[in-house]
């Protein structure tokens, strides 16, 4: 006979354990149970029988599995807290007792960060239990870089001390350090909330968020607690994760740090870097050595023995030279394009041509960064992108290459303000509003490239320095797209034509419109003619009987294209169409107190309505194909089936939606030209 199980001892009531039952059990505060998940990585769970995991267990009640809370039993962590717990007790109980001695006794063996900068405790082995390998760390740095670059960028409160700060700045900046060195960065991104970065380290694709530098309001209703929580460990995470990035390439971590520079904003010019990498002007080894040099061969026999192995090549086994087709190497320009199988692929990335290392886009240019410009992500981009030499002006900080802004060896300057020039005034020079420099009569300095930010952005997103005349200064920039959004087949794509991606249906009605626009400016200039020869009473009676004439060729245009012998159903089904859109154009002739518009008589109207016709017949016949097939299915997989139709439906409405208003924008301009 069996062991009979007793009620809660197994299953769910074992398994999981309430959260007030897991603070009794390791005996500290819930604020501190609170980190030791946050640092362990433990969260709650929710078991499928709330009832049999808790008799008591109500909708707000939070478990956890009791393994978990188990396992923290034996965290160092958690005796750390233990005696912060009882010093304070004793402390407290000393200045109860009147005896301040004990008590300041006491305070010294206390650790008070505020105040002697010594840490509580540390969180190394956790970093090390929680991250084995490298790319693990590598493969959770997206939030932690994310949350930094927010707190860097965070005015000093209560809530958030100023030494946190600025040790998320001081990380941050040896981050960007490593990418500039090391040329990791790949793409950026400016969108609504922030400035999107994209690196590539060790194969591992980063993609962190960096706010813009606007002074930020830190609201009440932000539990900055736990938030203080999580940089706690992100900073220990990113200081292994830097030390372990700059010894791979040879640097010395930490780099040294500058705080006079620092205090008058150099930031990255306020470290200096030092290594084996940068005693010499050549690049970086792909791989470390030991210091051992390895010794090469000599370039003249290496010479000799390649022409001796292409002689051997060509020559055949009766020692005849013989040079068939198959030993030639002819160079070709073509280059292998990636196009997908089936006509409803994705879009694959093709490879092009490039003159030179996209890492290394900006080494031959030298910038200057007016001072409306943001200094600090474009000072980042160009010198991971190769470029060496940026000027800003004196009022952006520190580390400038000039602040001489006609400075002839600057070849780039980045403004982002509007061409306006500075009134010049009677009595004196012209009023600086912040939004014109006054360099010399046209503000412009001969053999310099003048463009928007935009073109940073764009040109390292493209892998190539793009056109600088459609980021000039004043000009209308073209759409800034994500680089990390992929473009799908049938997809709306701004880079593209409208009339290559619209479907044929909205051709057709485009085109409709563009009638309609063209028979109300005629109308709209018949009416003004009208009232003129009606102002000088000539001609009024042949102005009626035109009008009566107009009115006799539309009833007649109306209602003679129709024969009494049709009878079929689609036929009728287009007269009452017909007759429909003869209402409405009665209709609105009532309205507006204009005549009837006659019926499309041009070749060109009826195709259009004819192949207006014939679309919908067409929709119509898929349509009821589809419901066909649907019957096919069982029942689950209709379900599925019809989930698909409403998203890729709901897709294609929004793609319809942004090539209208595309085509508004389009006309628009097409009107302000003409």
């Amino acid at each position: 006979m069996g062991r009979i199980k007793k009620k809660g001892e197994s299953g769910n009531a074992k398994n999981y354990i309430t959260r007030t039952q897991a603070v009794k059990k390791l005996q500290i505060s819930l604020p501190d149970f609170r980190k030791l998940c946050i640092w362990k990585g433990i969260f709650p769970r929710e078991p499928r029988n709330r009832k049999k995991a808790s008799k008591s267990a109500t909708a707000s009640t939070t478990f956890y599995y009791a393994k978990d809370i188990q396992y923290l039993l034996h965290e160092p962590l958690l005796q750390k807290f233990r005696e912060q717990k009882a010093l304070e007790k004793k402390i407290s109980r000393a200045l109860g007792r009147g005896d301040v001695g004990d008590a300041s006794r006491l305070e010294k063996n206390a650790a008070r960060p505020e105040k002697t900068g010594k840490p509580r405790y540390t969180l190394d082995h956790v970093i090390r239990d929680r991250y084995p390998t490298f790319v693990d760390a590598l493969r959770d740095l997206d939030d932690c870089l994310s949350m930094l670059f927010l707190f860097a960028n965070l005015p000093s409160t209560s809530t958030v001390p100023a030494k946190m700060i600025a040790r998320c700045e001081r990380l941050c900046l040896e981050f960007q350090h490593y990418l500039i060195v090391s040329q990791s960065l790949r793409k950026s991104f400016l969108s609504i909330k922030g400035i999107y970065y994209q690196a590539s380290i060790q194969g591992e694709d980063i993609l962190w968020l960096v706010p813009y530098k606007f002074n930020q309001r830190v609201v009440g209703d932000v539990d900055f607690r736990i938030m203080g929580t999580f940089v706690e460990f992100y900073m220990t995470l990113l200081g292994f994760v830097n030390f372990r990035l700059y010894t791979s390439v040879g640097l010395k971590y930490p780099p040294k740090f500058d705080q006079a520079k620092d205090d008058e904003a150099g930031e990255l010019g306020a470290f200096k870097l030092e290594g084996n990498i940068l005693n010499g002007s050549e690049k970086a080894p792909a791989q470390l050595t030991n210091g051992e040099t390895e010794a090469g061969p000599d370039p003249t026999t290496q010479a000799e023995v390649n022409k001796l192995i292409r002689q051997m090549r060509e020559t055949d086994v009766d020692g005849d030279r013989v040079e068939t087709d198959a030993d030639k190497d002819e160079p070709t320009d073509a280059i292998d394009k990636f196009e997908p199988a089936a006509p409803g692929g994705d879009v694959l990335f093709q490879p092009s041509y490039s003159g030179s290392d996209p890492e290394s886009l900006f080494a031959n240019c030298t910038f200057y960064l007016s001072r409306e410009t943001p200094r600090q992500p474009l000072e980042f981009i160009l010198r991971a992108f190769g470029c060496k030499r940026i000027g800003w002006d004196a009022t952006l900080g520190e580390g400038a290459y000039t602040t001489n802004e006609r400075d002839p060896s600057i070849t780039h300057q980045i403004v982002d303000r509007p061409v306006i020039q500075a009134t010049m005034q009677e009595g004196g020079d012209g009023e600086d509003n912040q939004t014109s420099q006054k360099l010399a009569a046209n503000q412009r300095m001969p053999g310099r490239t003048y463009v928007q930010p935009q073109w940073v952005w764009d040109s390292i997103n493209d892998g190539e320095m793009k056109r600088p005349d459609l980021y000039a200064p004043g000009a209308q920039l073209p759409p800034h797209l994500s680089p990390f959004v992929q473009n799908t087949q049938g997809a709306y794509d701004p880079t593209m034509p409208l009339e290559d991606q619209q479907t044929e249906g909205e051709a057709l009605g485009d085109s409709e419109d563009e009638l309609d626009e063209d028979e109300a400016d005629e109308d709209e200039a018949d009416d003004s003619l009208a009232v003129k020869k009606i102002e000088s009473g000539a001609d009024s009676m042949d102005i009626a009987q035109s009008d009566d004439e107009e009115d006799e060729d539309g009833d007649n245009d109306s209602f003679g294209g129709f024969s009494d012998g049709e009878k079929d159903a689609d036929e009728s089904e287009d007269d009452e169409q017909a007759a429909e859109l003869q209402y409405q154009r009665e209709l609105e002739a009532e309205l507006t107190g204009k005549p009837i518009k006659q019926a499309p008589s041009n070749p060109q109207s009826k195709a259009k309505v004819e192949a207006k016709k014939r679309l919908a017949k067409q929709a119509k016949e898929e349509a009821e194909e589809i419901e066909r097939a649907k019957g096919m299915l069982s029942k689950k997989k209709r379900k599925l089936f019809e989930q698909m139709q409403y998203s890729n439906s709901k897709k294609s409405a929004e793609d319809q939606k942004l090539r209208e208003k595309r085509r508004k924008l389009e006309k628009q301009k097409a009107r302000a030209k003409a």
